[in-house]
């Protein structure tokens, strides 16, 4: 599968220029790193070359069982947005805003009217971090949650949360993102 082996990995600079040439589908993106964020457990994983695979995820998610209409979100808009967009709403800006906030001096706030959660003006800095240590993979399915669990299920990803409960590092991700979000709540909202 070329996530597992990708023939080409994109960088930030790529994948935010236009026209962007992640596909408008769905799929399955694989994120492999340069320099892992600290801490983070990388020995039994995937690596290309000098890169190391940490992250999986999907669009869209899969279709609501309640009824719900199903997302629209496909590869490009998800990739571009865990690279160019904030931590409300990229679970992985989120992720490694809060292993490297003490790294790269950044602090998850509450902004705008206080519901939600980004590291202010800290996220430029993340993203130049990104734009240093982020490359992207994908593959094009149709019913791209069936292949995210079975990756998830058969490979170490240590920056995956949902259906990854009996990685090692999970307990400690998740208490790090839960006590990064108490304490932006117990902060004043952040004015620029």
């Amino acid at each position: 599968m070329n996530l597992l082996n990708p023939a080409r990995l994109w960088s930030r600079e790529e994948v935010l220029t236009r026209p962007c040439p992640v596909p408008r589908e769905p799929g399955v993106y694989a994120w492999y790193f340069k320099s892992p964020p600290p801490g983070v457990p990388v020995a039994d994983c995937v690596r290309s070359g000098d890169l190391t695979l940490l992250y999986v995820g999907i669009a869209p998610k899969a279709i609501p069982l309640n009824g719900k209409p199903a997302s629209s979100q496909r590869l490009c808009n998800r990739v571009r947005y865990h690279f160019g967009g904030n931590a409300e709403g990229s679970t992985l800006r989120l992720t490694l805003g809060c292993l490297l906030a003490e790294d790269l001096g950044i602090q998850l706030r509450r902004v705008g009217s206080g519901n939600r959660l980004t590291f202010a003006d800290g996220e430029h800095v993340l993203s130049r971090w990104m734009n240093d240590n982020a490359f992207v993979a994908w593959h094009v399915t149709e019913e791209p949650w069936l292949l995210e669990r079975d990756i998830i299920g058969r490979l170490p990803l240590p920056l995956n949360l949902d259906m990854n409960k009996g990685h090692p590092f999970h307990g400690f991700l998740s208490s790090m993102r839960r006590t990064a979000k108490q304490r932006a709540r117990d902060l004043p909202i952040w004015s620029a």
